[in-house]
C-alpha cells in the first residue's frame, strides 16, 4: 500500500501542459480519457497469454491428482505383470505380495517388508538371496547377518515426494 502512495506523490511532482489552454497541471489530477479504440500493445498480449496460461494450469491443477492416482494404479497393474513374468518359479512359492518386495540386489537381493502393503504395517523383515559360491559375497552377507543380529545397524527412512525432493525422517 505504502508503494501506491509514494508512486502517486511521484505522479503529483511530473507536471504537464494542457494542449487546449496551456494551464500546467499534475499528471495525478488528469482524468484521462481515450476516444475511439485504444491500439493493443505487446504487454496487452503478454498479460493476455499470462491469463490464458494461469487458467490452463488451474484446470490441469484440478485433474493432477487424479492423474496421477491412475498412472500409479496403472504403474502397480504393470508391475505385478512382469513380476509374475520375470520371477522365478521358486520365488513365486513364497506367496509374498510383490509390491512388499524391494530389491537391493548387493549384498542381499530382496528385502521383504511382510504386508506392509495390505496392513500399512510391517510384520517382519526378511532379507532373501539365491545361494552363491562367491566366497566375498558370502562373507559379506555373514557380516550383514551377524550386524543384524547384534543390533549393530542404524535404520533410517527417507522419503522422495512426487517432485523429487528427498527428506529424512
Amino acid at each position: 500500500m505504502t508503494f501506491l502512495f509514494k508512486e502517486f506523490q511521484e505522479f503529483r511532482k511530473i507536471l504537464c501542459v494542457c494542449p487546449c489552454c496551456g494551464e500546467l497541471v499534475r499528471v495525478s489530477d488528469l482524468h484521462l480519457k481515450v476516444k475511439g479504440p485504444t491500439l493493443k500493445t505487446w504487454l496487452d498480449d503478454y498479460e493476455n497469454k499470462c491469463q490464458i496460461l494461469k487458467k490452463k494450469e488451474g484446470k490441469f491443477e484440478e485433474i493432477e491428482g487424479k492423474l496421477r492416482d491412475k498412472a500409479h494404479e496403472k504403474g502397480r497393474k504393470e508391475a505385478q505383470k512382469v513380476f509374475n513374468n520375470a520371477i522365478s518359479p521358486a520365488f513365486k512359492a513364497l506367496k509374498y505380495d510383490p509390491f512388499d518386495v524391494k530389491p537391493i540386489l548387493n549384498p542381499v537381493d530382496f528385502v521383504v517388508f511382510s504386508e506392509m502393503n495390505k496392513k500399512n504395517c510391517v510384520s517382519e523383515i526378511i532379507m532373501l538371496s539365491k545361494k552363491c559360491i562367491n566366497p566375498q559375497l558370502n562373507l559379506i552377507r555373514k557380516q550383514v547377518k551377524i550386524a543384524i543380529n547384534k543390533n549393530r545397524y542404524d535404520w533410517q527412512v527417507a522419503r522422495i515426494d512426487e517432485k523429487g525432493c528427498i527428506s529424512f525422517e
